[in-house]
């Protein structure tokens, strides 16, 4: 017989930062139902590692589901917008490749079309694959204009995310959180008492005897996993051996210039630096391997490749690359980076947040926890983790530089799951995604070109197309995406009217 639920009555996060209010701010709608209260215990003495400012488009779907207005949201954050990311030194073909969002072209009779532009280019019949794309077209002018809805507009291919400071933005879901209903504790965990009938987490305890009883509990406490390592031992799968930068260094800068529509990632002898544009600073970090640079050296290259002066002092992160073999564990669901750490050389830290709140909200248990919810959010989660981890294997393997790090990283095993990817593209350009992957595959044509990975012959089905026809289409789309980038206002100003809130 089907019965009503018992519906969950307190939620109690523990960690603040970007994950905790992410999930405070998603949560907060579940109040409605007068029944649930949702607390978020943090401390003001613990920092956060807030370097997570780079975003992908599915960020938009998450502030739309907040309902925040583009204009405030980005003015809030000190933001600006972001049309992909440039990779340079990746491989000493090409010192530059663009991965942008959106897509590349139009598919004709059911073929890719990258499938025409192969063959295209290989006669010197197209140009490089970037000017088939609007939005690497506008990155690459370093122009931005908003997308439009009709869609035999060209502008309605126009797909972008956001850089933000993530402080900025933690603070901006606190305001609005608390707003809902939210309930802000500060203090320090000391204690994570456990039910002796079942294991499940009865409460948290904090430094100075306050307890917090909850039904469900989400573990935003970092790398530490307070809650879903610390109390429940949930295990951890390392991924070192396909990932193995284990530091970073993070510093801002002054901002030099209007910034840029897209992120850098720039190659370096021992890992890769990031440079993000916000309109008040420059982030920027280094990204290494230990048995390979020093943190002296480390730091030399970090400062001495800065755009302006540096605004603080390099602040040190420690990490293992890999995944919390559950996510969900009892009565405990991690976030962030107390879930597992990928390194955000393709910005998805924060979407693997905001995945992880939406996996939870469509899964959303009552107090009977029936296993199967568990069960299905961790399977979920990990295929995503996997996905993600092959995409970031991708940039390394496929490299030609001569330094040791990337000579090991290009001769190092890889999961079958990527191996299987490469082998199939470079024999004839084809790709199948599976399980709603992240990535599309515009995104894997992008990176596989950029890092080198060329198919020896393209799509026999191109052939059986006029050739005419195609090159005339080709030659029209990169003419259209030119003209319409070149008629769009610069990042810059368009920032500057959106702040004013009069974006177009």
């Amino acid at each position: 017989m089907t019965r009503s639920p018992d519906p969950i009555r307190q939620i109690v996060i523990v960690g603040g930062g970007t994950a905790g209010w992410m999930a405070a701010a998603a949560l907060s709608r579940l109040s409605a139902n007068g029944a649930t209260r949702i607390t978020l215990v943090e401390s003001d003495e613990i920092g956060t590692v807030g370097v997570g400012e780079a975003t992908i488009p599915p960020i938009r779907q998450f502030n739309a589901l907040l309902g925040l207005d583009e204009n405030e949201f980005v003015s809030q954050t000190q933001g600006s917008m972001k049309l992909g990311i440039a990779f340079e030194g990746w491989t000493t073909a090409r010192p530059r490749y663009l991965h942008p969002f959106g897509s590349f072209g139009f598919d004709m009779e059911a073929v890719k079309f990258h499938q025409f532009w192969l063959k295209l280019h290989a006669q010197g019949l197209a140009s490089g694959i970037d000017d088939y794309n609007l939005c690497a077209t506008m990155a690459n002018r370093e122009k931005f204009a908003r997308p439009v809805a009709d869609p035999s507009s060209v502008l309605s291919q126009i797909t972008y995310a956001y850089h933000f400071d993530a402080g900025l933005y933690a603070a901006y879901l606190r305001r609005y959180a608390e707003a809902r209903g939210v309930k802000r504790v500060e203090g320090k965990v000391a204690s994570v008492p456990l039910r002796a009938t079942d294991g499940f987490i009865e409460a948290v305890v904090l430094a100075d005897g306050r307890r917090l009883e909850g039904d469900l509990f989400i573990d935003c406490s970092g790398f530490r996993g307070l809650l879903i390592e610390g109390a429940l031992n949930s295990g951890y799968e390392d991924w070192t051996h396909w990932l193995p930068c284990d530091r970073a260094l993070a510093v801002p800068s002054a901002t030099i210039g209007p910034p840029k529509p897209y992120t850098r990632a720039i190659a370096r002898d021992g890992g890769w630096q990031w440079r993000i544009p916000l309109q008040h600073r420059t982030g920027n970090g280094y990204v290494y391997c230990s048995q390979f640079v020093t943190d002296e050296q480390a730091a030399d290259t970090l400062l001495s490749n800065l755009e302006g002066p540096a605004l603080a002092d390099p602040r040190p992160l420690r990490f293992t690359t890999g995944r919390r073999r559950k996510m969900w564990n009892r009565n405990c669901v991690a976030l962030g980076l107390a879930s597992g750490f990928l390194e955000p050389l393709e910005s998805t830290s924060i979407h693997l947040i905001q995945a992880g709140i939406s996996k939870l909200l469509a899964l959303f248990p009552d107090r009977s926890f029936n296993p199967a919810n568990e069960d299905a959010y961790n399977r979920l989660s990990a295929m995503q983790f996997e996905q993600v981890r092959d995409f970031i294997i991708l940039h390394y393997v496929a490299n030609d530089r001569p330094e040791p790090f990337w000579q090991r990283a290009a001769a190092m095993d890889i999961p079958d799951s990527l191996r299987q990817k490469i082998d199939l593209f470079r024999a004839c350009g084809r790709l199948f995604r599976f399980e709603d992957e992240l990535f599309s595959d515009n995104s894997w044509v992008a990176v596989l070109l950029g890092q080198g990975v060329i198919p020896e012959r393209w799509d026999p089905l191109v052939d059986t197309i006029d050739p005419g026809l195609v090159r005339h289409n080709l030659d029209r789309l990169r003419a259209v995406f030119a003209r319409a980038a070149d008629a769009m206002p610069g990042h810059g100003d368009f920032l500057a009217r959106m702040i004013k809130g009069h974006g177009t």
